[in-house]
């Protein structure tokens, strides 16, 4: 090959991975876009246009890069599901560690709500990802729900871990309370959280997310020390 197609192949393969790098760009917006405007206004309320308006890219690039607004949707809830529920098993596995494989009720269930709270946090940067995550429970998709309904691997660990601190409750029962934790967190929407203030006559705050753990991690251990 001659110097000249040396450097011609060059700048074919540069070109090749800016091309590359430029749609890694446009998804990444897209996909930050999306996951804003659909956490603030909710999934019925945004278009594909206001996404690609939002992101200041291509009309298309919804299609091209993830197939659909729906399928968008799900990429986004699988990749924030992931995210959180890897931090969750972290913390119960650093507990696991830190208790020699017998963590108690309060670090196994402290790994389980830390994470979502955290998110929480007025400055976190993960606090619109846990909107749009609120949003799904409600406004989801098929696929979103089904996920919902039917996958426990996340849960599957603590359940386990549970029965093993308390041998002595029935496993029913560990389902049972860890359920009803679950429901805990759960209603932490902003909506209720609202409605808490009113109630409170603004005595509480979800703002100190310090705090709101605290009470949270009381109130579940107590579930489970009966």
């Amino acid at each position: 090959m001659s110097p000249t197609s040396d450097v011609a192949a060059s700048h074919a393969t540069e070109q090749e991975v800016e091309g590359v790098d430029n749609e890694a760009v446009t998804k990444n917006l897209v996909f930050v876009a999306a996951e804003r405007l659909f956490a603030l206004h909710g999934f019925q309320n945004v278009s594909v246009r206001d996404i690609t308006a939002a992101a200041g890219v291509n009309l298309a690039s919804v299609n091209y890069h993830f197939g659909s607004k729906d399928a968008l949707l799900y990429e986004i809830f699988r990749r924030r599901t992931v995210e959180l529920n890897r931090e969750r098993a972290k913390k119960l596995h650093e507990a696991t560690d830190r208790h020699h494989g017998s963590p108690p009720v309060r670090d196994i269930l402290a790994a389980l709500l830390t994470p979502p709270l955290k998110w929480l946090a007025p400055d976190h940067e993960r606090r619109i990802s846990l909107q749009f995550l609120i949003r799904a429970r409600s406004e989801g998709t098929d696929e979103i729900r089904k996920v919902l309904q039917t996958d426990v691997t996340h849960l599957r660990r603590f359940s386990d871990a549970l029965m093993r601190a308390r041998p002595d409750l029935a496993p029913e029962d560990v389902y049972w309370r860890l359920h009803f934790t679950l429901g805990m967190l759960h209603n932490n929407r902003f909506a209720e959280f609202d409605r808490l203030n009113v109630l409170s006559e603004g005595t509480t705050s979800e703002a100190d997310v310090e705090a709101l753990l605290e009470r949270m991690l009381a109130f579940a251990e107590a579930g489970f020390a009966a």
